[in-house]
């Protein structure tokens, strides 16, 4: 019988079906952070309950840490520090390996896994995080969980799981120059909306997306979770491969892959093709990631009046004419080495918009590390932009450091809710070229 990449994962990890859709899944890895941690692990040890296998579980500080140089234990959010220290100890208790807030491979959890090889092709990965759906990008089952799910996980190394259906996205022909893999998503949900993917697990395909390097890949499967999907995944070939050779947590030599991938004659539950040479620039107008236009166009006359009333905006107003207050350029969904590459070649030699705030949060402290011995931070700095530490500090508002009340931010982050980024803060997600562009003009403009 065919099958999906998805099936030939799932079937593979099933124990036991438990009827009504429903099976125990074995779990191969977990990762937690400092927000949700701590509880987990504190409340596994008042249960009396061990880890399964300490070995397969990862921790890392990366969601309240701050990410200003010098920063230590202390952060700006109320009691934030507690969350740090409480993981630190509760990870040495159990055994867990920990990238700790000054530790050189200290990052962003969906940025470290893939760049330290935590993640492999064909194994399920889970994390108290809604973007772990960015680690499918290496042909791996990876998706978000709750503190009571990790918990379980970690005591049984298995998880209770409703099967997905199965959706393939396929971009058929090539990027135009200057677009990216943000624009890719963004196009998605544009047309088919925040809900689009809701109950289905996404498997990206066609030539646009084999063309795509991993960093890329990790960008467009980020996002799954904005299309209200389980998660997403890719098909892990050449190119994955040679990414994952030689990194700390890959196996040497590396396995034989070669047959993840959905079979030809493999049907899925539903289809969706796009014409990728027609995907332009993207940027979001409302509150919602599929509330999105190109970044030549107006915003829609039939527009949310809610969400126009929360942006400023009007219907058929020129996006592209909106002033802009802040420029971020972070997140799980953009702040990779490419990422600062790319945003890097833009403000060369420039400098930003009178007026703009400007930052730059890399990834991971590898990335960062990187990025300085090209010499990124210096074209940044010399632009204005501030060149911060790595976390995911400023991408979501957590009760600690927060832009000016009613700015407006053109980000490279994958959520514009109301009050994402802080309160009042109007956010427009789009690609890091477009964030670097619209940094330079003070308003939202296209690379």
């Amino acid at each position: 019988m065919t099958q999906t990449l998805f099936d030939k994962i799932w079937d593979s990890h099933v124990i036991i079906d438990l009827g009504g859709g429903s099976a125990l899944i074995a779990i191969d890895r977990i990762f937690l952070h400092e927000r949700t941690g701590a509880a987990a692990l504190k409340s596994m040890a008042e249960a009396g309950r061990k880890l399964v296998d300490p070995a397969r579980v990862f921790a890392v500080m990366d969601h309240i840490v701050d990410t200003r140089p010098g920063r230590g234990d202390g952060t700006l959010m109320k009691g934030g520090e507690a969350f740090i220290t409480e993981t630190r100890s509760a990870c040495r208790e159990a055994g867990i390996t920990l990238f700790d807030v000054n530790d050189p491979d200290q990052g962003i959890t969906h940025v470290i896994s893939p760049d330290l090889g935590i993640v492999l092709p064909g194994l399920t990965l889970i994390a108290p995080d809604s973007h772990t759906c960015t680690q499918g990008a290496f042909g791996a089952l990876a998706w978000g969980i709750g503190s009571s799910e990790a918990e379980h996980a970690m005591a049984t190394g298995t998880l209770r799981v409703s099967k997905p259906k199965t959706m393939r996205v396929s971009y058929a022909g090539q990027l135009q120059p200057g677009v990216t893999a943000k624009d890719m998503i963004l196009t998605l949900l544009a047309r088919y909306g925040a809900g689009g993917g809701a109950g289905h697990i996404i498997e990206f395909a066609g030539d646009a997306v084999r063309a795509l390097d991993m960093e890329a890949r990790m960008t467009l499967c980020n996002m799954a979770t904005e299309f209200a999907a389980f998660s997403g995944i890719i098909a892990p070939d050449k190119v994955t491969f040679e990414y994952l050779a030689g990194r700390r947590f890959a196996p040497d030599p590396l396995p034989d892959w070669t047959d993840l991938f959905s079979d030809v004659s493999a049907r899925f539950d539903s289809e969706i093709r796009i014409d990728a040479t027609e995907i332009s620039p993207m940027v979001s107008w409302g509150t919602s990631p599929g509330q999105t236009i190109a970044v030549n166009a107006s915003v829609p006359v039939d527009a949310d009046q809610k969400a126009l009333n929360y942006m400023g905006l009007e219907p058929g107003q020129m996006i592209a004419d909106t002033p802009i207050n802040v420029a971020f350029i972070g997140s799980c969904t953009n702040s990779r080495l490419s990422d600062l590459r790319r945003a890097a070649a833009i403000v060369r030699g420039r400098k930003i918009a009178d007026g703009v705030l400007a930052l730059v949060v890399p990834g991971s402290s590898a990335v960062k590390r990187a990025a300085e011995a090209e010499g990124l931070d210096r074209i940044f700095t010399d632009a204005g932009f501030q060149w911060r530490m790595s976390g995911c500090s400023l991408c979501f508002y957590a009760g600690g450091e927060s832009f000016p009340a009613g700015s407006r931010v053109i980000s490279s982050t994958n959520r514009n809710f109301e009050g994402r980024q802080g309160p009042g803060i109007r956010t427009h997600i789009a690609s890091p070229e477009v964030v670097a562009a619209s940094a330079l003009a003070g308003r939202i403009a296209a690379p």
